[in-house]
């Protein structure tokens, strides 16, 4: 019986739901691969490499289920597993380390987007530089390293466009949230996201989603932000639904979605499973806002209703994962 480790992250009893959500995804995979036949051990991945180091040499894993999304809380330490999984050569689960280091850094991931002529929203970073084009007046000022819309709140909007006031306000954010952060123009319109699951013959892209904002009062702005995912009985929460009933009119755009996150597998080199996330806007112009390389696996997140829609059980997702594996 092949043994797997499941390696995430070390969560502190004291942490929010954005973190303890890395638990649950722990116990379902756990099932599923029990469900499959194989042996399971678990280990948090800590700061400490030559703790990690220690345990993985004494559990003598197979195989490594990486469900590492940060390291000492900070999403920027988040391809340290992965490069400690190539240090010791263990075969370990999703992408590699540099695929999961460019994805994670996000304008650096914008910024090859839009070299591969991949559309994404024009941004501005803390040095005051200006990357994509077209006129934009307001901007959502975003932690370049954090997922889970972690810091992503009504108080990460500017009206403004002028270079001095936004570098200022990126100052102030990065100083708030204790991480650096970029400006990204805000696309008023539809949010999208789309789930893809690694097979031998390349990735299958699973049924799109479609976030809706419901009853959303004039002036406020339609975001997933962190409220939205994680704060239950707020408005954003109670409002924002996924929704995977895609009309025949949208059928052409959803099209389009398919193929620029195909592409975007291919510009990263993807690897197991992926989310990429869109805006589209009035004009039917869609826009990659970013990828995650290790997307929630939670029953009640996208990947799972995606499966579902796909009639894929989670147990053969799973092992489609495994055999997707990262070999160094």
């Amino acid at each position: 019986m092949k043994t797997v480790a499941i390696v995430h992250t070390d969560v502190a009893s004291d942490a929010g739901d954005d973190e303890l959500d890395c638990l649950r995804q722990a116990d379902v995979v756990s099932d599923a691969l029990t469900t499959l036949g194989y042996r399971i051990v678990r280990m948090p991945f800590v700061l400490d490499l030559e703790k990690n180091i220690r345990s993985l040499q004494a559990l003598k894993p197979d195989i490594v289920f990486n469900l590492v999304e940060t390291v000492a809380g900070r999403g920027s330490m988040i391809h340290f597993a992965t490069a400690l999984f190539d240090y010791l050569r263990i075969p370990y689960t999703g992408c590699r380390s540099d695929a999961m280091y460019l994805t994670s850094n996000k304008p650096l991931a914008k910024k090859l987007m839009f070299g591969a002529g991949i559309s994404t929203p024009r941004w501005m970073t803390l040095d005051g530089s200006f990357f994509g084009g077209g006129n934009v007046d307001t901007y959502l000022l975003k932690a370049c390293w954090e997922d889970a819309s972690v810091g992503l709140d009504e108080d990460s909007i500017i009206r403004c466009a002028d270079r001095t006031i936004l570098v200022n306000a990126l100052r102030k954010r990065s100083a708030h949230l204790g991480t650096d952060c970029f400006a990204e123009a805000y696309i008023e319109g539809r949010e999208f996201n789309l789930a893809l699951l690694g097979r031998q013959d390349g990735p299958l892209i699973l049924p799109p989603a479609e976030m809706l904002f419901k009853d959303y009062p004039p002036g406020k702005p339609k975001l997933l932000d962190y409220r939205a995912k994680w704060v239950e009985n707020s408005f954003e929460y109670d409002h924002t639904e996924r929704t995977l009933d895609i009309a025949p009119e949208d059928r052409m755009l959803t099209g389009q979605l398919c193929a620029i996150a195909r592409a975007c597998w291919d510009l990263f080199g993807l690897r197991g499973y992926a989310r990429v996330d869109f805006r589209v806007d009035s004009s039917g112009q869609p826009f990659v806002l970013e990828m995650n390389a290790n997307p929630c696996l939670s029953p009640d997140a996208g990947f799972a209703a995606a499966l579902e829609r796909a009639t894929i059980p989670f147990a053969d997702a799973i092992s489609d994962i495994l055999q997707d594996a990262v070999i160094p």
